[in-house]
């Protein structure tokens, strides 16, 4: 049995929603477009706002999730066989008055509960959205792009995961905005998923096989230095990295204020990288150590790790 039992000024609320409308975007992209009773309190902070999809299982649907505001800790308390799959995506658009929202999901080889999900969902199909929440008054969380209110330029890169978040990205920033997005995926075809914008070069970069990285490191390699006017950095000295090994550690570092808005008030160059963790750990390196970039000008995220599941 379900309970409901949420806060109703909660940051997060979890929404039982349904599939109202599935769309194939392009060979790597498949747009769900769901529904359900209480969407109209979900918040559309826009950018990369992070939620949670939960997962019917098998045997069980979603009728052992915990639909309360501690529902984490019952969940983990949960045997395996009644314990729901999580995983993360970006709200790729809100309508509230509509009570609906749509996530774009990679496509790629079954090998996980979410790419079975993705290649099996019909219509119909219910889940549960774990989104922000409209009347709460504080920060919800979850947007990480952060930045300065006066940065010369921008600079988004990431592969296929970050896609949708670059291109609500680049949907919500206003026309003045400058800089370079460049986006890596597996078929050239995926490049309609990737809106333009006046102020901004947008570079989609087709694997067709290649290694992860293999084109999205030297493109953003390329653009960098000639982002910074005058070749500034603007850096203050927080230039120094330890090492992160993504295969244990999480890579992910979104530089804020106390009260979780942007770092600073000004910048030459903001970059937002996301991806696979390898490989943002090396674009991190060199913005940070290599061009002297500022750590408070570069909010990096290892959304997976190659050979690696989300758990």
């Amino acid at each position: 049995m379900i309970l409901f039992a949420q806060s109703p000024t909660s940051a997060f609320h979890l929404h039982t929603v349904r599939i109202d409308r599935i769309d194939d975007l392009s060979p790597s992209f498949r747009r769900f477009t769901l529904t359900g009773d209480r969407l109209d309190s979900f918040a559309d902070n826009g950018f990369d706002q992070r939620i949670k999809l939960i997962l019917p299982l098998e045997e069980h649907g979603l009728s052992t999730m915990p639909m309360t505001d501690d529902w984490y800790a019952l969940w983990r308390e949960l045997p395996d066989q009644h314990r729901n799959p999580i995983r993360t995506y970006t709200v790729r658009d809100v309508r509230a008055e509509l009570r609906e929202i749509d996530v774009d999901v990679v496509v790629h080889p079954v090998d996980g509960p979410a790419s079975i999900w993705a290649e099996t969902a019909a219509i119909g199909d219910e889940l549960i959205v774990l989104g922000p929440n409209a009347l709460h008054e504080g920060v919800h969380g979850g947007v990480d792009f952060l930045p300065p209110p006066h940065a010369e330029r921008i600079l988004l890169a990431g592969d296929e995961t970050a896609l949708p978040a670059i291109a609500a990205i680049l949907e919500r920033l206003p026309a003045t905005a400058s800089g370079h997005a460049i986006v890596e995926v597996p078929h050239a075809d995926d490049a309609v998923c990737v809106p333009s914008h006046p102020g901004f070069t947008v570079e989609v970069l087709a694997r067709h096989g290649l290694p992860q990285g293999e084109l999205l490191v030297p493109s953003v390699q390329a653009a960098a230095p000639g982002l910074l006017r005058s070749g500034r950095a603007g850096s203050t000295g927080q230039t120094e990295l330890g090492d992160v090994d993504v295969d244990v550690d999480m890579l992910w570092e979104v530089p804020s204020d106390d009260h979780g808005g942007p770092a600073q008030q000004a910048a030459p160059l903001y970059a937002w990288l996301a991806g696979e963790a390898g490989v943002i750990k090396t674009l991190r390196r060199h913005l940070v150590s290599e061009l002297g970039i500022d750590r408070k000008s570069v909010a990096f995220m290892g959304y997976w790790r190659l050979g690696r599941a989300e758990g």
